[in-house]
């Protein structure tokens, strides 16, 4: 779901321990920035300590809804992909309301976002903010989980053949 051949940027929130850093880093170009933004101090420490001295990855301790300001800090006004293993069925809905404005305003109209949820629950609230382009349900990961690709608003009218429709399907 990301083309790491032409990625230029990516961000991951809520990266963890980092069981999905480990892939990002593996197929991302030498050349592709990584952003991991992380909350938990704990696992901020852990993440610098097994990917800090990668090339262009930088573990960021901070909110997801501050994701403009750390990529300023940088040079940068947009992501070409935003990653999230954030648990939106748990989180205050104005905190994941302020993630899913910063979101749109750093993907601009190209960019993705790719989330994996357990739950479908906040299918309506990602609706409210992103154009939901692609869905599997993926049966292998324990619970099963769902893999939700979307773009922002601005670029459902451009991109919304963008994907190819065979590999998704609606989650209903």
């Amino acid at each position: 779901m990301i083309d790491f051949a032409a990625a230029r940027c990516i961000v991951e929130f809520g990266p963890g321990t980092g069981s999905f850093t480990k892939e990002l880093i593996k197929r991302k170009k030498r050349e592709t920035l990584l952003f991991l933004i992380e909350q938990n101090a704990e696992f901020c420490r852990q993440l610098r300590e097994q990917y800090g001295k990668k090339i262009n990855v930088h573990v960021i301790q901070g909110s997801a809804e501050h994701v403009e300001t750390f990529l300023k800090k940088f040079g940068l006004t947009h992501a070409d992909y935003i990653v999230s293993g954030l648990p939106f069925t748990t989180l205050p809905k104005e905190v994941s309301t302020k993630i899913f404005i910063s979101t749109q305003q750093v993907l601009g109209k190209k960019g993705s976002f790719i989330t994996f949820q357990y739950s479908m629950v906040k299918q309506k609230l990602f609706k409210k903010y992103f154009e939901l382009v692609g869905c599997q349900r993926e049966l292998r990961n324990i619970p099963p989980a769902y893999v939700l690709v979307m773009k922002s608003e601005a670029a459902k009218i451009q991109e919304s053949r963008g994907l190819d429709g065979g590999l998704y399907s609606n989650c209903g």
